[in-house]
């Protein structure tokens, strides 16, 4: 099995834990670190529906707590007739951790349906690389 039937995979299988009972819309990531592990979760909602966690934050959040901070690959995973991208806030929590050139394989239970970079997913970007170097006070 490829790599990325395993993100597949881990993916399907975590998109059967989602807790969505208020959207009705189940979506799931699986992310490959650069050391190959794969860090898998589902979406969260919430009563409250700015509390509701992406399943994109909720990996990203797994990864970080076994230590690891770059990115490899990532599927996200929903089902339906359209798309199931990343949201705006979720495209920018994942440069945080991934290059330019990472693939992002978006899928529905049946795999693959459209497979692009960072860059094309979030073109010019906001990332780490804008605070590398310090910048001049703005003074009055």
């Amino acid at each position: 099995m490829t790599d990325l039937m395993k993100m597949i995979h881990s993916a399907q299988n975590a998109l059967k834990k989602s807790y969505s009972p208020y959207s009705n819309f189940p979506v799931s990531a699986s992310i490959r670190s650069v050391d190959g592990q794969l860090f898998s979760a589902c979406n969260v909602e919430n009563a409250s529906y700015s509390l509701t966690i992406c399943a994109e934050a909720a990996a990203i959040a797994c990864m970080v707590a076994a230590g690891q901070y770059q990115i490899k690959e990532v599927v996200v995973l929903g089902a339906g007739a359209e798309l199931c991208s990343p949201c705006g806030a979720c495209r920018q929590r994942l440069r945080e951790f991934a290059a330019p050139d990472v693939l992002v394989h978006i899928c529905d239970l049946s795999g693959v349906r459209k497979t692009m970079t960072m860059e094309e997913l979030l073109p010019v970007s906001f990332g780490p690389h804008n605070l590398e170097k310090k910048h001049d006070s703005i003074s009055d």
